[in-house]
């Protein structure tokens, strides 16, 4: 026979016993007896009181452990600092946006002294005038070096020349534009708040220092003139500054020169040619609303452009004078001091040493 908890047989031969295996695992120390549910009277109590062998136990109420004391007070903790620092310290509002300024704008006509030289052999023209060892088109707006600043990275700075460069090109190299047809490859550049203002200068051009066309972009009256060559001549430079934290500042002075001949007079290479010089110098202006967007703020616009007549309107077209043409007599149109909003008619003298020597 086996022990408790063993087969009748007996175990098996090589097997603890059974009553041996069954309780290996369990330890009978103190803990053990003080979380057992059932509790054997004493002796004494069964005797006394003819109780039951053994009593229920009530269970052990354990109280929140240590880690979770030490979690719940640092959560605690975290909550206080929070509200802290937020009633110390609150969370501002994004400054707001500093208002675009309108563009200011002056167009100055150069008049000849004497009659425009012309040649029919355009290479000539160029070799002899002052603008020999300019570059052609978008090459003559080169992206000088640049560094970041206090406030704003490499790339960002990078950003604002090319945008900047972008407008030159558009504005006074593209031969659609120059023709006087294309605005909007312009247009889409500037920041929307300047839109009004472009739309305006072109739907109702005003020599008032706000709305000339010609202060936007180079654009020739194609009833008088034509380009009789579409690589225009340039040369000048692109300087790039921080205004302050949140501002980009691009300063732009180029010269251009253009060949023209009369419209309609073909390319049959016996016609003269003449060169129109123009002097621009812009003045850009990003935020970073602009630099994400590829747009510019342009505020400042200075034009000298000859040879033109002080007596014709150079506010939407410029009216150039072509080989062998004189000024008209007369200065610019009449300044009222009078008048509100108005801007002052200016004029200058084309100087001969601006001229190619034929």
């Amino acid at each position: 026979m086996g022990g408790p908890g063993n087969p009748p047989e007996g175990s098996p031969e090589g097997a603890p016993g059974g009553g041996e295996d069954e309780y290996r695992s369990v330890v009978f120390d103190e803990s053990f007896v003080r979380a057992a549910r059932l509790q054997e009277f004493s002796a004494q109590e069964r005797i006394a009181d003819h109780a039951p062998a053994v009593r229920r136990r009530p269970p052990l109420r354990r109280g929140l452990s240590r880690q979770a004391l030490v979690l719940v007070l640092l959560i605690a903790v975290a909550f206080g600092t929070a509200i802290y620092m937020g009633v110390r310290h609150p969370y501002q509002a994004p400054a707001a946006r500093e208002p675009v300024e309108p563009l200011r704008m002056t167009v100055i006509p150069l008049a000849p002294e004497g009659k425009v030289p012309g040649r029919a052999d355009l290479a000539y023209l160029y070799e002899h005038s002052p603008a020999a060892q300019f570059r052609t088109g978008a090459e003559g707006v080169p992206l000088p070096a640049s560094r970041r600043t206090a406030h704003f990275s490499d790339s960002q700075v990078v950003s604002a020349l090319s945008t900047a460069k972008d407008y030159i090109v558009r504005s006074a190299l593209d031969p659609e534009v120059l023709t006087g047809g294309e605005v909007r490859a312009v247009r889409v550049l500037l920041d929307p708040e300047q839109l009004d203002q472009f739309d305006q200068s072109f739907a109702r051009p005003t020599a008032d220092g706000r709305h000339a066309p010609t202060g936007w972009l180079v654009r020739f009256d194609p009833s008088r003139a034509e380009l009789a060559d579409h690589r225009v001549r340039v040369q000048g430079t692109l300087q790039a500054a921080e205004a302050d934290s949140s501002t980009l500042e691009v300063t732009a002075d180029h010269t251009f020169v253009y060949a023209l001949r009369a419209t309609g007079s073909g390319s049959g290479g016996k016609d003269e040619v003449s060169l129109f010089t123009l002097r621009r110098e812009l003045h850009f202006r990003f935020d970073r609303d602009d630099l994400r967007l590829h747009q510019t703020q342009l505020v400042v616009s200075y034009v000298q452009a000859g040879p033109l007549s002080c007596a014709e309107d150079s506010t939407n077209h410029l009216r150039p004078l072509l080989a062998g043409q004189t000024a008209k007599e007369g200065g610019p149109a009449g300044t009222d001091p009078y008048a509100t909003g108005s801007a002052t008619a200016l004029c200058g003298t084309l100087a001969t040493s601006a001229q190619p020597k034929v």
